[in-house]
């Protein structure tokens, strides 16, 4: 069979289109976030390490280099953003890094890392990142973190998958830190015995305005008036970073309502972090009156009173029927008596007139 010149070119063309055709892909271009698992976590050179996060302390003006490592645990290679920001805790006291259209302002800043890096199939990446603190930076605790994002576009809308670490610096200095008191009530809920005492429901605010990243315990005393009885119960303070605030709420039970009760609250501060030694923690105090007036004992006192009264009317009424009953039966007796000795001083039971007449003087 003869090859010509046109029909071997035609069939090296196909070959080539075949080839190009069934050549795995290397990278993708838009991964699928859902599709996708990876972490990113504090590492050394040589790979992660055991923390979960960076803590560190460092005085202005210092500049560190620390490691992070990305794993992708997808069967694609996939194209991760490396993102630094400012970082806080959600309402439920998670926590966050400032979304990418917040400019950070703080930490955020501080951190240097490369915008990308490609992580291939179930594989491991180190990346290295420098922190710079300003020499202007005030002391204490400026919190950020770093993650590694995939963007996805879903019609007109990107949405933003991360995954992230936080990274907490400490500038050394004075350390301060404080948990004021701020919107502190207290209800009084009366017990439905009334020979127990009732429940005092304390809400409050904790605000953190301290440099310090602390957590804390509160104690909530309730006491009356005069200070004859007092009622204790302590509360723990969630983690909050400098500025942050979170709401608490603690119940004191066995509480008997005396009138005006006074409910204090008194917070102590724990440091979070790297510890120091000099750290400024100070005890803050609030407090607040409620009126709880012992409704449930007043109705028993009440009750007891017309019990009483009762019980009372009712033996008056009976002495006073036994008196009458006595008092009849005495005039019976007396009217009986009287009867027995007329009948007795009449002669052969006639009439009282005629035996007289017959005993008139001068008679025979």
């Amino acid at each position: 069979m003869t090859v010509t010149p046109l029909r071997r070119t035609l069939t090296i063309l196909a070959a080539a289109i075949l080839t190009i055709a069934t050549a795995p892909t290397v990278a993708v271009a838009e991964p699928d976030p859902k599709a996708l698992t990876w972490t990113i976590q504090p590492a050394t050179p040589s790979g992660p390490d055991e923390r979960r996060w960076i803590n560190t302390s460092l005085d202005p003006g210092e500049v560190v280099t620390e490691h992070l490592a990305v794993r992708n645990f997808s069967r694609t290679a996939v194209v991760f953003a490396l993102k630094a920001a400012d970082a806080y805790l959600t309402d439920k006291g998670r926590f966050n890094m400032l979304p990418s259209d917040r400019p950070s302002v703080d930490g955020g800043t501080w951190i240097d890392v490369q915008g990308k890096v490609t992580v291939g199939a179930n594989e491991t990446k180190v990346v290295p990142f420098t922190i710079t603190v300003p020499r202007s930076a005030t002391p204490g605790d400026h919190p950020a973190g770093i993650a590694a994002t995939v963007t996805s576009t879903g019609g007109t809308v990107n949405v933003e998958s991360r995954v992230g670490f936080r990274v907490m610096v400490r500038v050394n200095g004075t350390v301060q830190a404080a948990l004021p008191v701020q919107s502190l009530s207290a209800t009084y809920t009366p017990s439905w015995n009334p020979f127990a005492g009732g429940t005092v429901r304390v809400r409050y605010t904790v605000t953190n305005d301290g440099n310090a990243w602390v957590t804390g315990r509160s104690r909530v005393a309730v006491s009356d008036i005069l200070g004859l009885s007092s009622h204790d119960a302590t509360g723990d303070v969630e983690e909050l970073l400098p500025g942050g605030s979170r709401e608490a709420k603690i119940r004191v039970d066995g509480v008997w309502a005396l009138g005006r009760l006074r409910t204090t609250v008194t917070t102590t501060p724990t440091l979070l972090g790297d510890d120091q030694a000099d750290a400024d923690l100070r005890q803050v105090s609030a407090s607040v009156t409620t009126w709880a007036l012992p409704w449930a004992q007043l109705a028993l006192l009440i009750l007891f009173a017309a019990l009483l009264l009762g019980l009372r009317a009712t033996a008056w009424r009976r002495r006073r029927r036994l008196a009458g009953l006595v008092a009849r039966a005495r005039e019976e007796g007396r009217q009986e008596g009287r009867e027995s000795v007329l009948v007795a001083g009449s002669p052969s039971g006639g009439e009282p007139g005629q035996g007289d007449a017959r005993r008139q003087p001068g008679t025979r």
